[in-house]
């Protein structure tokens, strides 16, 4: 086990610096660069100390990693079909993606189908047009995407996105935080 790169990681994951770091465990920021480079080792104590600073304990730190899946495949993916309101698909891209800080979804709508009314909320939304022309409707305001155009919104009012052209419509679509 490289205990150096794992204490690099978790000190990254909480935006420390090394000086930072070092002032909280009352260390010199030299030990700890020499700890994440594997030159030295700390004691127990010392160690226990650094992962206090850091939000962890030693059980934590030495179990067994998990490592999260990074590619899926469609078999991985959710698929919900709607024939009446929505009149196409939306399928959720990442399995259990409302656990992260995005969810990306792929909607294929037929003319004149519709997503859900989703309200005002705090975050952002992006998405882009893979085929066909979606109007994207926010509060009173109407906007025209075509296939190759994108769309970034700060929804602070509710709206859905509708196909009113002639054609199946394809889009991604990117909610942070989750909303779908």
């Amino acid at each position: 086990m490289q205990l150096g790169k794992r204490l690099r990681r978790l000190r990254q994951k909480r935006n420390l610096t090394q000086e930072e770091l070092a002032d909280r465990c009352e260390l010199s920021k030299g030990f700890i660069s020499q700890v994440e480079r594997d030159l030295t080792s700390p004691s127990i104590a010392t160690l226990k100390d650094i992962l206090e600073s850091l939000g962890s304990d030693l059980k934590t730190f030495f179990s067994e990693e998990t490592r999260e899946q990074i590619v899926f495949s469609e078999e991985d993916m959710s698929l919900k079909e709607d024939e009446e309101e929505l009149k196409g698909s939306i399928t959720w891209l990442i399995p259990n993606a409302q656990k992260n800080d995005m969810e990306p979804v792929l909607v294929k709508l037929l003319p004149g189908g519709k997503t859900q009314l989703v309200q005002a909320h705090e975050g952002e939304e992006i998405g882009y047009v893979l085929q066909g022309e979606v109007s994207l409707v926010e509060g009173d305001s109407k906007y025209t995407v075509q296939k190759g155009s994108s769309f970034c919104i700060h929804p602070g009012e509710p709206h859905y996105i509708i196909n009113s052209g002639r054609t199946e419509a394809t889009f991604i679509w990117v909610s942070a935080p989750p909303a779908f």
